[in-house]
Order: structure tokens, then C-alpha cells, then sequence
């Protein structure tokens, strides 16, 4: 893992994992919240904050839309999948690591 990669929120965390299929904003709500069995909800503000970062940093991509749609959709592009993996590496240590110490199964 680089050595300059912060770890990620949860809610972009999820955002990334939810789109590795084409979404809107809102079923990005939606699909955070079953993916996380109803823990997370996401508000708007949070989520188009976290969307305009991830575009800049080219971790998802904005899709043509048909122009008679207020919708846009996004999806995540293979530098932010790249991203999602190092999260998930991060995330197996600090569960590996926690079982260790506090001696429970890490599953």
C-alpha cells in the first residue's frame, strides 16, 4: 500500500463499492444503505461532497446521459478500484490485527 493513502471514510468506502455498476445519485443511497444493512444513510450533502472529490481525483467517472435527463450517473474507474483494494487490505490488517490482540476470531 503507498505510503501516502489515507485511509478512506466509510461513506466513500461504500460509494465506491456501490458503483461498480453504473448508478444515480440516489441509488447510490439506496444501494449504501442495503450494502451496509440499513447502518449507513447517506444524505445528500454528503453524498454529492463526496462524489465531487472522487471525480477529481479520478477514482468514478460521470456517463453521457440522454439529455432529457436530470440524472447522472456515475461508476467507478480502475484507479478507484484500485483505491477500494488497498482500503480492503487496510481494513483485513486492522481486523487481523485487533483479533491478536484481543484474541477473537477475525472472521
Amino acid at each position: 500500500m503507498p505510503a501516502d493513502h489515507i485511509a478512506l471514510t466509510e461513506a466513500v468506502f461504500y460509494i465506491l463499492l456501490s458503483l461498480h455498476a453504473p448508478l444515480h445519485g440516489y441509488g447510490i443511497m439506496q444501494k449504501v444503505e442495503t450494502l451496509s444493512n440499513g447502518r449507513v444513510r447517506l444524505a445528500a450533502g454528503t453524498l454529492y461532497g463526496a462524489i465531487s472529490s472522487m471525480l477529481e481525483k479520478g477514482w468514478i467517472k460521470s456517463l453521457p446521459g440522454e439529455a432529457s435527463s436530470r440524472k447522472k450517473e456515475y461508476e467507478i474507474t480502475e484507479s478507484g478500484k484500485t483505491i477500494a483494494k488497498q482500503e480492503l487490505l487496510r481494513l483485513r490488517e486492522l481486523l487481523a490485527n485487533g483479533a491478536l490482540i484481543i484474541g477473537e476470531d477475525a472472521q
